[in-house]
């Protein structure tokens, strides 16, 4: 290996498909016309609102036509990831170079006219974002998803064993939480099993208007820090193009060399040392090639060239000639024929076909993606014939089903199971009767599933690692399921935020196919904390989900594990959707068949014959529930309301889908304001106990006619206390639903006071009892569905 690696003609032609790359970013950023400065430019020509970023382009092309050489030379199969996404005029360029632009959207065609539209296009009304968005072709990772690039990269790579990642990490995104956890990912990585991720630090210096970290701790300290993560860095550094160049051609030859015999070794000789995997630092000039100065104010290498580095507009007319003589530096003349197409003898030095990076089906991973095999949820059933009468831990239920998705789905490797640590907290512990955690790091005597070609990816306490890692996933054409305890799943608000947003972009594409569904299960949810307390109890995931387009989200709260089991079936089928279950893993009654629990959970809500005891005038109250815990207590409150005013008429009714509630108008599967008031009457009070915040069924119901529902939910109370003095100091327990109920229902009259007086006492006791014995009640401990007060359920 020597500095000459390129041959001084592939030297020169490399260098010019560089340039084109660069004049075609600038040109998206500022022209409306004129796109090869075939007239003097004018102030017309320029676009009225200039958008964009600059300062990281100029980088990222020259790593992109890098990358184009070793696919073609080494016949990769290769994917880029643009972490510094907001240089999506690099991409877009790049992207149109090689032809996989147009052939996607054929009205951009490879000539003058196609260059005006691809121009104009870029952060303009009716045309595309400045940033890297589902609109790119190869992308797989959004502009607005600043620190889990690398996440992406790796969750992208497991089960992909010819898959290079090719990960471009920006030195700002690098001081992020995610991308500094994720740089550990590497001993995670089964080099007989998965691809591999080539990192490259883009390390240019600043960030919008402050230098970066990485960039001022000096090359030593860089060099140690990476190797201290388990990786080998290769230096690429300095400003002189053609130098760079030859430099970073030999870094990357070096890397894929290393790349190439880490996984020969592997596969050939399993076992043995984790070895260091390639990494490259590229350190050049922020805005590189771009203007050096502006009005005396240095630009190139600077903060100042992070985003549009000089104003053209009415105001700054002299910046236009500056505009002009930095477009025509990459001398466009060389690089486009007289039609404005790419010269042929540059186009040649892309890949063709899929090889293209923009072109990789791994990028649209709903061409790969294959039905998962399913086993019969009926077969894990529990036994429910009487109401209530069973007990089950709901989600250890689930993890027996999953155990056997997981054993159908062994030997295609196209599903995992994704959790920070706490998949046998979660009571999930069955899948490793079928596989392991994916470690491979060192292991010890006393350690528990840890194998390098493991299914789980449960062995790093990081929320952002598990949502990156499965979002990479599931964009690449597989399957997974992402447990976690709900109150830290809040950690990747924002991460879900961004798939969502990918998703609902990539439905209005439709070259982009569907992929799988991002599945969440939370369990150890807010009603089972009390051996944590408070600071293990938020609900509010839920709502920030349905704050979501109606049509990309849903919200699951089975009752009992039977409707759990056919809820996650349904979620492990579904595609293009973000599909959240909320279950708890204490033992609770169990209250429908297995057949009865399909059907409901179809529906998504319904009444339940057999807990009311309405007329046929209908009720006088409507009990409804939502989540495992509020169903206990809604149920509990209903037999001894109708135990001591057996002459009310009740009506219960259970919601598993949030989503049912809403108005048609608000979501397309919402409940029709006919069947909604057939089901909670159009006046008549509702005392709805929910597991969540209350305001969320507000928010749901806003449109609907019925004004009385009464929500009880949780309302920040808490602390390490027993199960029941939760619901107690939220106000969701049996005893205070029975008076809130008895305030909805004036007509009772005297009748209600007794009762009222009973509730207060019962609550004296309980708190009595808690304070000297440390558990609840026996009458709350041994509570049961009474069995006079329904038959068998249907």
């Amino acid at each position: 290996m020597t500095p000459d690696t390129l041959s001084p003609d592939l030297l020169q032609r490399m260098d010019a498909y560089w340039r084109a790359s660069n004049y075609l970013a600038v040109g998206q950023l500022y022209l409306y016309d004129n796109p090869l400065l075939r007239q003097p430019l004018t102030l017309a020509h320029i676009k009225p609102l200039v958008v964009g970023h600059w300062g990281t382009v100029p980088g990222q092309n020259f790593i992109y036509v890098h990358l184009n050489r070793v696919i073609c030379q080494h016949g990769l199969n290769m994917l880029y990831i643009a972490g510094p996404g907001h240089g999506g005029a690099a991409l877009v360029a790049q992207v149109y170079l090689e032809g996989s632009w147009s052939e996607v959207y054929p009205e951009v065609t490879q000539n003058l006219a196609g260059l005006q539209r691809l121009f104009k296009q870029f952060s303009f009304p009716g045309g595309i974002s400045s940033h890297v968005a589902p609109t790119t072709p190869g992308s797989i990772h959004e502009g607005g998803e600043l620190g889990y690039s690398l996440s992406h990269a790796f969750g992208a790579v497991f089960d992909n064993p010819e898959l290079i990642a090719a990960c471009v990490v920006g030195d700002g995104e690098a001081e992020t939480g995610p991308l500094a956890t994720a740089w550990h990912s590497n001993k995670l990585l089964d080099p007989v099993h998965d691809g591999a991720v080539l990192p490259i630090l883009h390390l240019n210096g600043f960030k919008i208007s402050n230098p970066t970290l990485l960039a001022r701790i000096g090359h030593e300290a860089l060099a140690q820090f990476f190797q201290g993560c388990g990786w080998a860095p290769i230096f690429v550094e300095g400003d002189e193009p053609m130098a760079m160049h030859q430099r970073m051609a030999v870094a990357l030859d070096l890397a894929v060399a290393q790349i190439q015999q880490i996984q020969r070794q592997a596969r050939q000789h399993e076992g043995g040392e984790r070895p260091p995997w390639p990494l490259i630092v590229l350190r050049s000039p922020k805005g590189w090639t771009g203007p050096a100065t502006v009005d005396g104010l240095q630009i190139e290498n600077t903060f100042r060239s992070h985003q549009v580095p000089l104003v053209v507009s009415p105001e700054f007319p002299q910046h236009l000639a500056l505009l002009e003589a930095w477009m025509q530096s990459y001398r466009p003349q060389e690089l486009f024929d007289e039609q404005g197409t790419l010269l042929p003898e540059l186009a040649e030095l892309a890949p063709t076909g899929l090889q293209r990076m923009g072109s990789n089906p791994h990028a649209n991973g709903g061409l790969l993606l294959r039905p998962l095999l399913l086993p019969d949820f009926r077969e894990h059933a529990r036994p429910v014939t009487v109401p209530g009468a069973l007990q089950a831990q709901d989600t250890q239920v689930l993890g027996l089903y999953l155990r056997d998705v997981m054993r159908l789905n062994r030997a295609q490797r196209n599903f995992r199971l994704f959790g920070p640590d706490e998949t046998v907290s979660n009571l999930l512990g069955a899948v490793f009767e079928v596989t392991n955690r994916q470690w491979d790091a060192e292991t010890l005597r006393n350690d528990e599933f840890l194998q390098p070609d493991g299914l789980v990816l449960d062995s790093m306490l990081s929320e952002h690692q598990c949502q990156g890692w499965l979002e990479g996933y599931l964009l690449t054409g597989r399957h997974g399921l992402f447990n976690s305890y709900e109150a830290f799943v809040r950690i990747v608000d924002s991460m879900f935020s961004q798939h969502a947003k990918w998703l609902k972009v990539s439905r209005e594409l439709p070259w982009r196919r569907p992929i799988a569904s991002l599945n969440y299960l939370l369990a150890s949810h807010v009603w089972q904390q009390d051996h944590n307390g408070y600071t293990h109890q938020d609900p509010g995931f839920i709502d920030h989900v349905l704050s979501k387009k109606p049509e990309l989200v849903r919200v699951y709260l089975p009752p009992d594990a039977n409707c759990l089991l056919a809820v996650a079936d349904h979620c492990l089928r579904s595609q293009g959707l973000v599909n959240v279950l909320v279950a708890g893993k204490h033992a609770l009654p169990q209250w429908l068949g297995i057949e009865a629990a399909a059907a409901h959970c179809a529906q998504g809500l319904g009444a339940w014959a057999w807990a009311g005891n309405e007329g046929p005038a209908g009720p006088d109250l409507v009990m409804a529930c939502c989540g495992d815990t509020p169903t206990l207590e809604i149920l509990a409150a209903t037999a001894l309301l109708r135990e001591h005013l057996p002459e009310l008429h009740l009506r219960v009714v259970n919601v598993v889908d949030l989503g049912r509630l809403q108005s048609p108008i608000d979501h397309a599967e919402g409940l029709s304001d006919t069947d909604f008031d057939a089901l909670f009457t159009r006046d008549k009070p509702v005392i709805f106990g929910f597991h969540g915040y209350p305001g969320l069924v507000h928010r749901l119901t806003h449109r609907r006619a019925n004004r009385q529902l009464q929500v009880h939910g949780y309302q920040e109370e808490g602390t390490i206390t027993t199960a029941f003095d939760m619901r107690v100091q939220n106000r969701l327990d049996r005893f205070h639903l029975i008076q809130h109920a008895l305030e909805c229902l004036p007509q009772l009259g005297p009748r209600a006071e007794p009762l009222r007086q009973w509730t207060q006492e019962r609550l004296l006791a309980h708190k009595r009892y808690i304070d000297q014995h440390g558990q609840d009640l026996p009458e709350i401990r041994d509570w049961r569905w009474p069995a006079t007060s329904a038959g068998r359920t249907p």
